[in-house]
């Protein structure tokens, strides 16, 4: 067996050969924490108000004074609200209905006074509803601005209650919204948030990979629905026990009067949420003959303005149901006079019900009888949709100790999971209490530990070309030309311009009974937003059905790993590496950090030697960038 110092960056232990400078620790760190979840409430996809005792403990230690104890976002809006009888169902629960309109007016309200005019909501992302509340129950809703863009801006949002009698709290569900500022007089350009702590750091950093997401949602979901196969037993079912859906259906009328609006005339978006809830759980009652308990909105996308003296006209249906879940379309049009024969689409969604017993378990539900091609047609696609969903909320939305190293990859996921990739990067590079350990040859190393994880960050300027460097390290396959510890990569599929998943193989580095090492990457690499922000480049294991693990190599695996560049005047750049670490992990990275072992540094320095000869190699690549 080699002695440590022989080993590099890859995190190589006796017992697992992993990949090195990057690839290869065997820990890391999921998406935004409360994600979303996090999520993101899911986390990941919304995680927005989160903060551990750690953080809060560093912050005090750099803070004495206590300035940052009394800190509040300056675009923060918190409503408090007592939960009266009106407000409730039959249960005595609070209205889904109602918490959406309170949701929607925060978070109206925060985008407003950042960007000083009024707002309209675009979209609000998947909701997970964790908690009911009941009568006489204190809702707290705090919404602020997490990223502007030119005229959006995304608005993280988390929803708690608390029962006044016995000051016991809950977690209700967290959410992220996207409101577009509306200026008549001339063309709105927002101002940019200054992210202050370590949070708003992090949610200003992902934002920007969670709209990257918003952007391609539509064409996701249809290219997923077309290329998943669906299975399913209609034809073995009985159907004497089946719910035809045409029974389920539901339509609704709804004028929209100046209570519905806001100062500007336009329909509140969570008053349309608001309806759309109404009529999904009556076509949900209708095939269960029961109560049925919202759990999970998907995604609202408002495609057009409504305003006061709309006709909105609601329809809802369930498409599919489970064993103990069901989903409900829904669909809204607008028309202004009845004489209209053509109607405006608004909106569209999907929401999911359980129908809860006495113990609040949910119980199992009558199948549901298609009819008609459309019938079938939305019954297959709900199917594919609870996998999409499920993907989204696992990958995204799950906590860092939560998640497998590797996870499968295909097409349903493919979205998500180079999501989570470049996020959980852009998290750990956000953390402000990196402590500086050594500094050698110009190279500074830092640690980080952070729950059960020990994350190393590797800092060193280089004379090259930023967008250069970028070419350069996020192609894998030019890895060996400067990492001894990759024998060979191959190039297995390259998902799109940004996203490829490469085989790495590394040389034996034991005795006579070591076997060489191979690990299946997907490279996530993002060119950035605005000025000022680094190029990513983040690398996690994922498995695959053409590569499983052999008897012959030791499959190693990472799940946060990568670099970050940033410009720093011309031909200069600032080169960051990143790896988070779990305890398999430690005795490689601590002997490092003490000084006994200096293969960080070598590699490191090879890295940069590596793109010091390359420096005007990449002429025509950069034209096409």
């Amino acid at each position: 067996m080699p002695e440590l110092s022989d080993l590099s960056l890859a995190g190589l232990n006796p017992h697992s050969v992993s990949l090195a400078l990057s690839w290869s620790s065997e820990g890391a760190g999921m998406g935004p924490k409360p994600l979303l979840h996090q999520p993101w409430g899911h986390r990941g996809f919304t995680s927005v108000f989160s903060g551990r005792a750690s953080r809060k403990q560093a912050a005090r230690a750099q803070d004495p004074v206590g300035t940052m104890e009394t800190y509040r976002n300056p675009t923060e809006v918190q409503m408090s609200q007592l939960v009266l009888l009106c407000h409730t169902n039959h249960r005595g629960e609070l209205s889904v209905g109602q918490l959406l309109k309170w949701i929607d007016i925060t978070a109206c309200l925060s985008a407003e006074r950042h960007a000083g005019c009024p707002c309209v909501t675009a979209s609000v992302d998947d909701i997970y509803f964790e908690h009911t509340i009941r009568t006489g129950q204190v809702v707290y809703i705090k919404a602020k601005v997490n990223r502007a863009f030119n005229s959006s801006m995304e608005v993280g949002i988390q929803v708690t209650s608390e029962d006044p009698c016995t000051e016991k709290q809950w977690s209700v569900c967290k959410a992220l919204a996207t409101f577009v500022a509306q200026r008549e007089s001339s063309k709105v350009k927002l101002k940019q948030i200054l992210p202050l702590t370590e949070e708003e750091k992090v949610e200003y950093s992902v934002a920007a990979e969670r709209r990257r997401m918003r952007l391609l949602y539509t064409d996701t979901i249809q290219d997923l629905l077309a290329k998943s196969v669906i299975q399913d037993d209609l034809e073995r079912r009985d159907c004497s026990k089946m719910v035809p859906a045409e029974k389920t259906r539901v339509e609704s009328v709804e004028l929209v009067l100046p209570p519905h609006a806001n100062h500007q005339g336009n329909t509140f978006g969570g008053q349309i949420m608001a309806w759309m809830e109404n009529v999904a759980t009556i076509a949900a009652g209708r095939l269960c003959q029961g109560h049925p308990t919202l759990k999970t909105i998907e995604m609202f996308h408002f495609r057009g303005p409504s305003q006061v003296g709309d006709r909105l006209v609601l329809k809802a249906i369930v498409n599919n149901a489970f064993k103990n879940s069901m989903e409900v379309g829904v669909c809204v049009e607008a028309y202004r006079q009845e004489m209209e024969s053509c109607r405006r689409h608004l909106n569209s969604a999907f929401m999911t019900f359980v129908v809860l017993d006495e113990e609040d378990q949910p119980v199992t539900l009558p199948w549901i009888q298609p009819q008609g091609e459309e019938g079938e047609r939305r019954y297959r696609e709900a199917s594919a949709r609870k996998k999409i969903r499920l993907d989204r909320k696992y990958i995204v939305s799950c906590k860092q100790a939560e998640v497998p190293l590797s996870v499968p990859w295909d097409p349903s996921n493919q979205v998500y999971l180079s999501y989570n990739n470049v996020s959980s990067l852009k998290m750990l590079m956000a953390k402000d209490t990196w402590v500086l350990t050594s500094e050698i040859n110009k190279i500074k190393l830092y640690t980080l530990e952070d729950d059960k994880f020990l994350s190393f960050h590797l800092e060193m300027t280089v004379y090259t070309d930023t967008t250069q460097a970028f070419l350069l390290l996020s192609d894998l396959s030019r890895r060996p030309e400067w990492d001894k510890h990759y024998q060979s990569v191959e190039l297995v599929q390259q998902v799109d311009e940004d996203d490829a998943i490469y085989h790495v193989i590394s040389p034996i580095l034991g005795g006579a009974d070591s076997k060489p090492g191979d690990f299946v990457i997907l490279a996530s690499r993002r060119k950035p937003c605005d000025s000022g922000e680094p190029f990513v480049i983040a690398l996690r294991s994922v498995t695959l059905p053409t590569h499983p693990e052999t008897p012959e190599r030791t499959r190693g695996e990472t799940l946060c790993s990568g670099f970050c560049l940033w410009k720093e005047g011309d031909q200069q750049t600032k080169v960051s590496y990143y790896n988070q670490a779990t305890t398999s992990f430690l005795n490689y990275v601590t002997t490092n950090v003490s000084g006994l072992s200096s293969e960080f540094i070598t590699t490191f320095k090879a890295c940069e030697q590596f793109l010091l000869d390359n420096k005007s190699e990449l002429a025509l690549s950069l034209q096409s960038l």
